[in-house]
């Protein structure tokens, strides 16, 4: 198949299929005479593996170690469960520094009356510390 039924059977843009090859993350595709890309079941069953680690939100380096994990028949799901677990811890602290942001902003706007006037809670506090 070419790049785009490829990219359309994955769930993975054209552009993110080149850029994915272009850093190593996938094999370059074999091309045909006419020098198209083209792509196999195997390519797309890994392509729709990236896409489940990126949507689960394993940044691209991790993506590469998962993948070499994968193609490893050797490997030790405890490696497997130690990434995972990192992940997770990572998100739980990003989701709490999401929660601080969203209770600044809602503080925030509860100070601010709203209407036509000049003056502006939200706009005072983001100008704190600006020289």
């Amino acid at each position: 198949m070419n790049i785009g039924q490829a990219a359309k059977a994955s769930g993975v843009s054209q552009r993110m299929i080149r850029h994915y090859e272009a850093i190593g993350l996938i094999p370059k595709a074999a091309r045909r005479d006419s020098g198209y890309r083209n792509y196999d079941d195997r390519d797309v069953h890994m392509l729709r593996f990236i896409r489940r680690a990126r949507d689960l939100g394993f940044p691209i380096a991790e993506i590469a170690q998962l993948v070499a994990l994968w193609q490893n028949s050797d490997r030790a799901r405890g490696e497997v469960k130690a990434l995972a677990l990192a992940r997770a811890k990572e998100m739980e602290v990003k989701e709490r520094e999401l929660r601080a942001m969203r209770k600044s902003l809602e503080d925030l706007a509860r100070r601010c009356a709203g209407g036509d006037r000049p003056d502006c809670p939200i706009l005072d506090d983001l100008a704190i510390g600006v020289p």
